[in-house]
């Protein structure tokens, strides 16, 4: 188990360093060097477009992988996932901007961050799969949640090349070629990624099942239609909370307020590093008290957290950010600790793969996506405190606590072993 988990969560946070490096350029220099006809808010908004479609396609290739994982297997799937995200990240780093080849630049970067949610759609299930379905019951959210800090992981490693050469580099330098080096660094880490999966062995719950769905996703959706919805609107709250700390927040941060691109990028990323090191432990909670009430938890703190964050944020002092920010962050891994067993746990294991992981991408439709975009136009007209983006925030997470409140608990219930009777 410890080999495995340590092969998905080094996958797996390869592959959301690939995601994550791109949001983190949309937010400080891509829009100026892909839409530089635009106003720098105007371009700001386009920059955050194609960081969007990445969402849009996670769900595609949940679909696409999950039907890998549903019919071939789940080992395949992070392979294949793998590579795709790897391809399109170094792609990104060798794309030549808009003054180099016009028109064409902006649209080869919409394809290849497509490509990238593709490939990250069906990574998560892949992996997530193959870690649940090798532990032991009573230990599922623990040994699942290393996986979990895969995105952890990744963002760290993202922002920590951008810190370096944020620190390090000028901004004409960085502007001019600083910001390919975290791009070309994909290449590298794909491999290592490649390597490390490449003894794992099959799901045996997989191995055991003779009855393979025939076609994954017309089974979701024609069975399980209900909980897909459900389990999508449940996460967008965590993709919401999360992406305005790490990306919306890197553009007001120095835009409007003045600070530091360097202290920005150091009061998220040390944010991410605590949040990654409590995840396991708030899985052991998950794993005694169950995953249900740990998603209630961690929403309602969302919906009570979201105006302090906002106001925080707003005081421009390294500090007190850092304290928005943890708040925030907290309460959105008190319920994604959990939700890797959960979700799985959900569906049945015919169509596993497919169903937990166009459910998980769904809800990054909803939650990571348009957030950026809803927060940043928010802010255009706003003051300095952009009340408007908390009250968003506060009704993505009532509407999330109400999805969560509708699913049942899934916590395997000990079976009590009879003693024998005296004599």
């Amino acid at each position: 188990m410890l080999r495995l988990a340590a092969a998905s969560l080094a996958g797996t946070a390869v592959e959301f360093y690939d995601f994550f490096v791109y949001g983190t350029a949309a937010a400080l220099v891509l829009g100026p060097l892909f839409f530089p006809t635009l106003s720098p808010m105007t371009g700001t908004l386009a920059a955050f477009g194609t960081f969007a479609a990445g969402f849009v396609a996670r769900p595609l290739g949940s679909v696409l992988f999950g039907h890998l994982g549903d019919r071939r297997g789940r080992r395949p799937v992070l392979v294949a996932s793998l590579l795709l995200t790897g391809a399109a990240t170094v792609a990104v780093g060798c794309l030549p901007t808009y003054g180099t080849i016009g028109t064409a630049a902006p649209l080869l970067l919409l394809v290849l961050r497509f490509l990238q949610g593709l490939g990250l759609g069906g990574e998560w299930g892949g992996a997530v799969l193959l870690t649940v379905e090798h532990a032991p019951a009573g230990r599922r959210v623990l040994w699942s949640s290393f996986p979990q800090i895969g995105p952890s992981l990744g963002f760290v490693l993202a922002n920590g090349v951008m810190l370096g050469l944020s620190a390090t580099l000028s901004q004409t330098q960085f502007a001019a070629w600083g910001w390919r080096i975290p791009f070309w660094a994909a290449g590298v880490l794909a491999v290592a990624g490649l390597w490390l999966r490449g003894s794992l062995t099959e799901s045996p719950l997989f191995l055991e099942l003779h009855d393979r769905a025939r076609v994954p996703f017309a089974e979701v959706v024609r069975g399980h239609w209900r909980l897909l919805l459900l389990t999508a609107g449940a996460l967008a709250v965590g993709y919401a909370v999360f992406y305005t700390v790490t990306t919306w927040s890197l553009v007001f941060a120095t835009e409007r307020l003045g600070v530091s691109r360097t202290v920005v990028l150091a009061c998220v990323l040390a944010t991410v590093v605590v949040q990654g090191a409590l995840t396991p432990f708030l899985a052991l909670l998950g794993d005694r008290y169950g995953r249900r009430p740990l998603c209630l938890a961690g929403c309602s703190g969302v919906v009570v957290w979201m105006f302090p964050m906002v106001a925080l944020l707003s005081t421009g002092e390294p500090a007190l950010m850092f304290l928005g920010f943890l708040g925030a962050m907290l309460s959105f891994i008190t319920m994604f600790a959990v939700v890797a067993a959960y979700l799985p746990e959900l569906y049945e294991p015919r169509v596993r793969c497919t169903g937990a992981a166009v459910g998980y991408n769904l809800g990054g439709v909803l939650g990571g996506a348009l957030t950026p975009i809803v927060a940043t136009a928010l802010t255009g007209h706003a003051g300095r405190v952009p009340w408007g983006v908390a009250a968003y925030l506060t009704t993505v997470g009532l509407v999330s606590l109400g999805c969560f409140a509708l699913l049942p608990e899934t916590r395997p219930v000990p079976v009590a072993v009879a003693e024998p009777a005296p004599g």
